[in-house]
């Protein structure tokens, strides 16, 4: 057991350890041979079990405690001290105090032997291989000495001493070749075949220990491994052979692998696997009444020279109180991993737990996760158990401590799309009112449920969490449940709650059912922008048209890419939609400009837009009025007016004609000397020039800057003679030297343009000349335009005349005067052109 200390109190808090064996106490017959008489010896084989009594009587059981042999097995008189069974389990070897030594056939009596040695004989051996003919019919008895008793040629008993002991043969197992067998002094190892002893393992000297007072308890783990348990001394011995044997030296050796001690005295001892040993212990301790204390059977893991206590069972035999250590005993098969717990009055079978066992166990010590660690391993075979069954188990054992989380989870490693199993164990969390706790794992793909289920988790979700109702709705299929009866629930629920989350849910409900024009109200009553997602998504656009308004309030930006896009509304109903609000007018037909301003300029919205543009965006208002002509121009300059919105209306007068107002509020409102010079490029007009002159002579500043950018627009004379004699002009010298330099290079460059004109001029008649003096190539498909015979002609050797636009002639069909010749066909048509002019 293990002990964990609680810091905050002095109380031990005891885990209990996983048992390793489990155990079945003996019933049925043996029940009434241990009501008159007591066990002092058991022998264990894998067919049956062999009990000797203290009044001599043998029989034999199966593992359900019956008898299984009615044939009357002859009795000792007193009580039997140890029995033997070959390996096939066909005889029996018995002793006694009686001095008697009987070998008895189970199934025959031939080769049944009888002997009576005089003596007590506290110990017996049958030859494994007693069964078999030959030499085998054999047995050892141990007393004062070890003797052999062979079965001779004519029948007889021969008898023979092995070895002389020291004092008395207390306990002899036989295991192939090799017989171990204890005595006051220590053991000893025989090798039945070399016939001599392996060597002698002394026991320790202890005080206040007689060694004949506790029984040597033996034990042949497999052919080389023998188990020693003695007082409280735990011994392993390896018999192994010789790497070199000198001469007169035994083949085999005997070694200790492990040694070490425990707190008890020891009753028997049984290998398990492994290292790991059985060890039936008796206290050295009493209790308050200086009674014994209960047997324990320990489960050691053997290190060479200390041991690990893997787990202990307290033993509830009969009689413990009264009983001494060697009162009881430990048999154990090995093949079979069972160990036979005996006392005088009582017979427990103990074998190890299988994985069943182990599941129980857990399952009873609310260990669900361990149990479920072995169910779902792969190398262990059950046959009460299975993984659904400890599952559901463990399932009701969370619900029961309200571990509902966990409980969810393992849902979905239990059940995973088993369908059946769902519907069966959902209910227990609709009991606890935890249906949510499943809803991520319950089956939604290839396989569902039947709706009702789906509907019961919704409507736990609405009732005590509305933020999982909408999730929930949004992830789950609507072919899950029936959204008509979700949906009228929800509708009821909303007279108590109406709630965001709600009324999002209801939004989805009503989509799920086609009622979009319902979904589109709980959107917008709920300012979400879910509802951009379902216009699209349905193409819902016609019934969107008295909610247009009502959109741009809530998003304008996707409002506008709705009304953009791919002209799913058409403009007009949108400007009359959005009419009474000019910022969301504004907006629409601003981003409807940028997208396509030949259309704005069809459907007459300019007009609108610059009106909006003064409005909300005046820096968007003059590049409109300078690229669209349709708008008003009146309507556009009172707007401007009445905004003083001046470059505005300069541009607007200069488009009406005005250009002399224009100029005069550049200067008076802008003052800005450089728009006023730009303007007059713009114009190009003379007289708009020397009102710009005269605007500028009472402003030095201004006549600078005319100084210095007129000389390439007007001849500079213009201005130096009406600026008056005493003005006083900052930067003079400056400004005249910049004049009359881009004055000379204004004249230098028409100069060289005039220059350059003449020369391309002259080089392209030239060229004109020299193409129009080619030849033409004539052959015999050219005709005479005038005789329409062909123009290379053997009875005409005369010229032929070609013109440059291509019409061919006999040089005596057409008229020349004087020098000059010119086409007869072109000619005419330029007159008839000009006649019907």
């Amino acid at each position: 057991m293990t002990y964990q200390s609680d810091e905050k109190s002095d109380v031990e808090i005891v885990e209990e350890v996983e048992p390793k064996l489990k155990y079945v106490r003996l019933t049925n017959d043996i029940q009434t041979i241990l009501t008159k008489d007591g066990v002092s010896y058991l022998a264990a084989h894998p067919k049956f079990l062999c009990i000797g009594t203290n009044w001599g009587s043998i029989h034999l059981l199966d593992f359900e405690g019956n008898i299984v042999n009615n044939r009357q097995l002859r009795p000792h008189t007193v009580a039997v001290n140890q029995i033997s069974i070959d390996s096939r389990g066909e005889f029996i070897a018995t002793c006694s105090d009686d001095g008697n030594v009987f070998v008895y056939g189970l199934y025959t009596t031939e080769d049944a032997q009888e002997i009576s040695l005089g003596r007590c004989v506290k110990s017996v051996a049958i030859d494994p291989l007693y069964h078999k003919s030959g030499n085998y019919r054999r047995f050892i008895t141990g007393d004062d000495r070890l003797m052999l008793h062979e079965r001779t040629f004519l029948g007889r008993t021969k008898s023979v001493v092995l070895c002389d002991v020291e004092g008395i043969v207390h306990n002899m197992r036989w295991h192939n070749r090799f017989v171990a067998w204890a005595s006051n002094i220590g053991l000893r190892v025989y090798d039945i075949i070399s016939r001599c002893s392996l060597g002698l393992i002394k026991w320790d000297k202890r005080n206040n220990i007689i060694p004949s007072t506790y029984r040597c308890n033996l034990t042949w783990k497999d052919n080389g491994t023998l188990l020693v348990g003695w007082v409280d001394t735990v011994r392993i011995c390896g018999v192994k052979r010789r790497l070199q044997r000198p001469k007169d030296v035994p083949e085999y050796i005997v070694e200790p692998l492990s040694m070490f001690r425990i707190d008890y005295f020891i009753s028997g001892i049984g290998p398990l696997n492994h290292n790991q040993l059985v060890i039936l212990c008796y206290s050295k301790e009493k209790d308050e009444n200086e009674k014994a204390m209960r047997p324990q059977l320990y489960v050691v893991e053997a290190k060479e020279s200390k041991y690990v206590e893997l787990c202990t069972d307290n033993l509830s035999l009969r009689d413990f109180q009264d009983l001494d250590c060697n009162d009881y005993s430990l048999d154990s098969l090995v093949v079979e991993n069972l160990f036979v717990i005996v006392s005088p009055k009582d017979i427990v079978l103990a074998n190890p737990c299988d994985g069943d066992d182990r599941i129980e166990w857990l399952i009873e010590h609310n260990k669900f996760s361990e149990a479920m660690e072995i169910v779902n391993s792969n190398n262990i075979v059950l046959n009460r158990n299975s993984r659904i069954s400890v599952g559901k188990k463990f399932l009701d054992h969370l619900l029961f401590i309200e571990e509902y989380v966990e409980a969810g989870k393992l849902t979905s490693e239990l059940f995973g799309n088993d369908k059946k199993l769902w519907q069966e164990e959902i209910f227990k969390f609709a009991q606890v009112h935890q249906l949510r706790q499943v809803s991520s794992y319950i089956p939604r793909g290839e396989v569902t449920l039947d709706p009702h289920i789906y509907e019961m988790v919704l409507y736990e979700y609405l009732k005590l969490e509305p933020e999982g109702f909408l999730k929930i709705v949004k992830q789950w299929s609507p072919f899950l449940y029936n959204v008509s009866a979700v949906t009228n629930a929800l509708i009821e629920h909303l007279i108590v709650n109406s709630s965001s989350e709600l009324l999002e849910a209801l939004a989805i409900l009503y989509t799920h059912s086609g009622k979009y024009d319902k979904a589109l109200g709980a959107y917008l009553k709920l300012n979400h922008k879910g509802i951009f997602q379902l216009i699209s998504k349905h193409n819902l656009y016609p019934l969107i048209h008295n909610m247009i308004e009502d959109l741009m309030r809530l998003d304008s930006e996707q409002t506008i890419k709705i009304l953009l896009d791919k002209d799913t509304i058409p403009i007009d109903v949108a400007v009359v939609k959005l009419q009474y609000n000019k910022l969301y007018l504004y907006t629409y037909l601003d981003a409807l400009e940028k997208k396509d301003t030949r259309m704005l300029a069809r459907r007459n919205l300019h007009k609108d837009l610059v009106l909006l543009y003064a409005e909300f965006s005046r820096e968007k208002l003059l590049p409109l009025l300078k690229r669209s002509d349709n708008y008003s121009i009146a309507k556009a300059l009172d707007v401007c007016k009445r905004l003083e919105y001046y470059p505005e209306m300069v541009y607007l007068l200069g488009r009406m004609g005005n250009t002399k107002d224009a100029l005069n509020l550049v200067m008076s409102q802008l003052g800005d000397i450089e728009q006023a010079i730009e303007f007059c490029k713009d114009q190009n007009d003379t007289d708009l020039w020397h009102d710009l002159i005269g605007l500028s002579l009472e402003k030095p500043n201004f006549l600078k800057v005319l100084l210095q950018k007129i000389g390439t627009y007007v001849d500079p004379r213009i201005l130096i003679r009406r600026i008056g004699k005493n003005t006083q002009i900052p930067g003079l010298k400056n400004a005249l030297v910049k004049m009359m330099t881009d004055y000379n290079l204004q004249v230098s460059v028409e100069e060289g343009c005039t220059k350059i004109v003449v020369s391309d001029c002259f080089d392209l008649h030239e060229k004109l000349y020299n193409v129009r003096r080619k030849g033409c190539s004539v052959d015999e498909q050219h005709v005479c335009s005038a005789c329409q015979k062909c123009i290379i002609d053997q009875d005409r050797l005369g010229k032929a005349l070609i013109f440059y636009c291509q019409h061919v002639f006999h040089e005596e069909c057409i008229s020349m005067d004087g020098l000059e010749t010119t086409c007869t066909i072109c000619m005419d048509s330029r007159m008839k052109q000009a006649t019907f002019q």
